[in-house]
Parts: C-alpha cells; sequence; structure tokens
C-alpha cells in the first residue's frame, strides 16, 4: 500500500486525502487546525463552486450539501461608471446550479469524515524544515497549505506571474437578512462594477448557522472601496459595508439595510498577488515534494476560480496517482501532473487577469450585447464555471465582433 502525506486541510488537500484513501491509499493528513478550531474561526474564503467543479466532488461521493446548499443558478452583471449611476445590467443563466459552502463547516466535516473512515491525522503546523525528515518517510508529499512560510519552498514562475503586489484589496463578510430583488425568480450572484475603483460581489452560500449570503468587496488600492484595511469587527465592516453600498451602489444598499453578520466571526479582509508557481521542490538529497490548489495558482477571487480550481487540481491529480500504479513519483511526474492541470487553470488565469485590469473595448462591446440579447448574457455567464470559452467571443476582437454580429443578426 503506497503512503501518501498531505499538508494542508482545504479544498484541494482533503477532496484528494479522501479520494485517496477511498481508493485504498494510506494516507496521512496534517492540519494546522482542528474540526473545532476550524468551524469556530474566522472565514478562509468567499467560494462559489460551479457545477463542473461539484461534479468532481460528485465523482467521489463528497457532495454532502447538494440537499442542503442554495442552488445559485446564475450570475448578474452591473456597470456603474459613476456613485449611484447604472449604465447597464444583465443576467445570465448557468447550464446546471452552483452552490456556496462556508469552508469553516465544509473543511471541518471533511476532516471528521476522512477520520471516521480510519484516517491518520496529524494536527500541527509544518515548517518547511519539518520537509525533509517528513518526506522520505512517505512515497509521495503533496503540499496543499496555501498560505504561509512552506509556500515559499516552491519558486515563482516569473513567465508565468504577471503581478508583483495586489491588485486588489478584499474584504468579505457571511451575512443574514438581505433582502431578495424584485423580479429575481431564482438565487443568483451578482456583481456591480465600478471601473477604477473596484467590484462587488453577492452570493447566496450555506453555513453552520443555515441559508445565509456572502458579500465581497473587491477593491482598487487607494480607491474608494478601500475602506476595510484595519480589519474592523464584523460589526463594525457591516456598518461600512452598508455606508458604502448606500453611496454608490444604492440599489444594493437598500437590500443591505436588515442585514446582520451570521457570527461573531463572519468577516474576512486579507490581499494577495496572483502567483504561478513551479510545482515540485527539494526538500532533502533526492526527496521532492509537489504543490497542489493555491500552493500552485493563485488567482485573486475576482473571477471565482479558486475553490473551483482546487476541485480540479484534487480530481487531475487523483488520476495522474492512480494512473502511476507502483511507479515511482519523480520531479519528472510532478512537472507532468502540474502541466495537465496548468492545461485547465491557464483559461481562469487569463479570466481572471482580464477582470483585473481595464476590459478592452472589444471585451466592453460584448459586455454592452450582453444587455441587449439574452443569448450572450448566458454564454457570458458560462465563461465562469467553463473559462476555456473565453477564447470562443472575448479574447479576440475579430471573434468577439462576429459572434456579437450573428447574434444581432439572428434577432
Amino acid at each position: 500500500m503506497r503512503k501518501i502525506l498531505i499538508v494542508g486541510a482545504g479544498q484541494a488537500g482533503l477532496q484528494l486525502a479522501l479520494s485517496l484513501q477511498a481508493e485504498g491509499y494510506d494516507v496521512t493528513l496534517m492540519s494546522a487546525r482542528t474540526p473545532e478550531e476550524i468551524r469556530n474561526g474566522w472565514p478562509t474564503s468567499t467560494q462559489m463552486m460551479m457545477y463542473r467543479a461539484l461534479d468532481r466532488e460528485r465523482d467521489v461521493k463528497l457532495n454532502l450539501w447538494d440537499d442542503t446548499a442554495t442552488p445559485t443558478t446564475g450570475i448578474g452583471f452591473n456597470l456603474s461608471p459613476a456613485p449611484g449611476v447604472s449604465a447597464f445590467s444583465f443576467s445570465g443563466a448557468w447550464a446546471r446550479p452552483g452552490n456556496s459552502v462556508d469552508q469553516r463547516l465544509k473543511m471541518s466535516t471533511w476532516i471528521e469524515l476522512f477520520e471516521q473512515r480510519g484516517g491518520r491525522v496529524i494536527y500541527h503546523s509544518v515548517m518547511t524544515s519539518d520537509l525533509a525528515g517528513l518526506a522520505p518517510m512517505y512515497d509521495l508529499t503533496v503540499i496543499a497549505a496555501g498560505k504561509g512560510e512552506i509556500v515559499e519552498l516552491f519558486d515563482t514562475d516569473t513567465r508565468k506571474t504577471h503581478y508583483a503586489r495586489p491588485a486588489r484589496h478584499l474584504a468579505a463578510i457571511y451575512l443574514n437578512g438581505i433582502a431578495i430583488p424584485e423580479g429575481v425568480p431564482h438565487p443568483r450572484m451578482r456583481v456591480n462594477l465600478r471601473p477604477g475603483g473596484g467590484e462587488f460581489f453577492f452570493m447566496p452560500a450555506y453555513s453552520f448557522t443555515g441559508p445565509c449570503d456572502v458579500v465581497l468587496v473587491e477593491a482598487v488600492p487607494g480607491g474608494p472601496f478601500d475602506i476595510f484595511a484595519d480589519r474592523p469587527s464584523p460589526d463594525e465592516h457591516l456598518r461600512r459595508l452598508k455606508a458604502m453600498l448606500l453611496e454608490h451602489f444604492p440599489w444594493e444598499g437598500e437590500l443591505h439595510r436588515n442585514a446582520e453578520p451570521t457570527d461573531a466571526r463572519a468577516s474576512l479582509v486579507g490581499a494577495f498577488p496572483m502567483t504561478i508557481r513551479h510545482p515540485y521542490a527539494e526538500v532533502a538529497p533526492g526527496s521532492y515534494v509537489t504543490g497542489i490548489g493555491d500552493v500552485v495558482v493563485v488567482n485573486d477571487p475576482i473571477s471565482g476560480q479558486g475553490a473551483n480550481n482546487a476541485a480540479h487540481a484534487a480530481g487531475i491529480y487523483l488520476k495522474a496517482i492512480l494512473d502511476r500504479g507502483d511507479a515511482p513519483f519523480t520531479p519528472e511526474w510532478m512537472q507532468q501532473t502540474f502541466d495537465a492541470y496548468w492545461a485547465h487553470a491557464q483559461h481562469s488565469v487569463m479570466l481572471t487577469e482580464m477582470m483585473l485590469e481595464p476590459l478592452p473595448v472589444h471585451a466592453q462591446q460584448v459586455l454592452g450585447a450582453a444587455s441587449q440579447f439574452q443569448q450572450i448574457a448566458d454564454k457570458f455567464a458560462e465563461v465562469f464555471p467553463n473559462p476555456a470559452t473565453i477564447h470562443d467571443f472575448l479574447v479576440d476582437p475579430a471573434k468577439a465582433a462576429a459572434y456579437v454580429e450573428s447574434v444581432a443578426a439572428a434577432h
């Protein structure tokens, strides 16, 4: 039986650990926090898992919240060029629903499930120096802890990394009591865009307190939305959020008048640059570890790709490990496995970078057309669960113009 060590208990690490466990591998998981500490801690993410990523969980029978989490059917956009002004808006449907489960609930439950199934969990932070002794004890060591000193093991891939500093300052909070807008029959994400200022995201969610909503502010550093850097308490965070919305997006501000934090630790503030790293590192002579998920591809959450990429990575790495059989997990295999993942992740990185920068004119024209033609709105919405489709109509100006013209001609 092959012995595998997974360091980190997030989406990628836990999904892979549980998947390998089900296949009969001897898996050890290392987590810096216990399930109770995770459940009672601060949020770690603002994930919206779209249907293709949820299919990865369903493939390994980890879809524990399909019947309880709010089905989210699509995504809507509003372009606001100035405070209180809406230039245009549209809403597009996804082919199948997604959902968002608070990772405090999800990861604590998955760790407990791993233990219930006989898995070994070591609750201890892992330093880079620890790996020299740990890695030789296992056939494969996978680093799935996307934060902290351990990530520095993996050198930045300067060819693929285009940001030295965070492009956005992030502020999120889990809330109850947000009103439902008129004319919205099914739960959907909402995005309000302010060129040069940042973005406001709303997404239905599910937490240990039950159904709720998550809102995320993506602030251009130093801009009008960059008001959470001092990490205020959830109550103060919400007070500032409500004032910001009433000034800049009053249609959202009215919906949030009766909102309240879901719990005493409902908020999250942070910032990080998008970074692509090389997929393996030598920790002792002839002993290598490989990275997965946020360790190797860090996406800004503006395009909602982080947790989705982690789920896809776990599925891709699972197949690569199973296909390897009894052969050694060499650096060449680690590179090939990452390359298989990058074939998917490169499109989400391109989508994210497109959203972080001022949109090119041809992409702006597509968004304008989406406000006129539902077919284009739906196609744009589908970019998020299927980021490779940006090449069909968003990247190349000629393809964008031809697509818009073909839809307009059909009407």
